[in-house]
């Protein structure tokens, strides 16, 4: 969805930059922790747990600084609110993924 918008026609360079910006954080934030939950097996377990637990926490903090690239006057008013409401329902999704985390390290640990 970011990328689409941030092809959109119209758009000021202030806001493909922070478009440009969000995504990026956004990748990180999926992509390193489903690489190293693929790594979850053996005698490093709390090690690749507590791995885990950092990047979703790190997400969460991501999340927080691509909001804020959408801050002040010169943003589209659309593009600030379709944006930031699909933040907040990610950064939802990344808490209670962070919560299901801590509970499967709670139990097998």
């Amino acid at each position: 969805m970011m990328v689409n918008i941030s092809k959109s026609q119209g758009m000021s360079p202030k806001v493909v930059a922070a478009m440009k910006d969000c995504v990026e954080e956004l990748s990180d934030s999926v992509y390193e922790p489903i690489r190293e939950m693929k790594n979850v097996k053996g005698s490093n377990f709390h090690l690749m747990i507590s791995d885990i637990q950092t990047w979703v926490s790190a997400a969460l903090t991501d999340e927080t600084t691509c909001t804020d690239g959408f801050q002040g006057k010169a943003m589209n008013g659309n593009v600030k609110t379709l944006v930031r409401g699909r933040i907040v329902n990610v950064a939802q999704l990344t808490s209670n993924a962070l919560a299901l985390i801590n509970r499967y390290a709670s139990l097998h640990g």
